[in-house]
């Protein structure tokens, strides 16, 4: 019996088989994952400045690439890096919210464009601006 072509095809069948989950391992890419969705304020009076720092992971398995944060208004200013969060490391985006000339229970939402899967992604704030006094 010659085991070239048992030995040849058992090969052949590993190395697909190998790279099959090797791609299927990097099919997922970057997962951009919050640890909160949304965060309210409260009560705060009219003129003042609030920041919140929303926090994430990259739960997959590729590079996440923060490319734009973008907001419904000027006065919802985002920071963030843009150096690349590793798999599984942890990243921030800092909101600062001023309520000049504002007034109410407002929802200001931050759109997040990245290179993620879930792309893309959204996280707001809540306030409630109580008029000068």
């Amino acid at each position: 019996m010659n085991m070239k072509p048992l030995l040849y095809s058992l090969t052949l069948f590993l190395t697909l088989f190998f790279n099959l989950q090797v791609k299927a391992q990097t099919a997922n890419g970057a997962i951009l994952e919050f640890a909160e969705k949304s965060f309210e304020f409260g009560d705060i009076v009219q003129g003042d400045s609030v920041k919140h720092v929303f926090k994430f992971i990259n739960t997959g398995n590729a590079p996440l690439m923060l490319r734009e944060v973008l907001t419904t208004c000027g006065c919802t200013v985002p920071k963030f890096s843009k150096d690349p969060v590793m798999p599984g490391k942890e990243g921030e985006i800092l909101v600062k919210f001023n309520s000049e000339g504002k007034e109410g229970r407002l929802t200001k939402v931050i759109t997040i464009l990245s290179n993620a899967t879930n792309n893309p992604a959204r996280v707001n704030i809540v306030v409630n601006v109580q008029p000068k006094k």
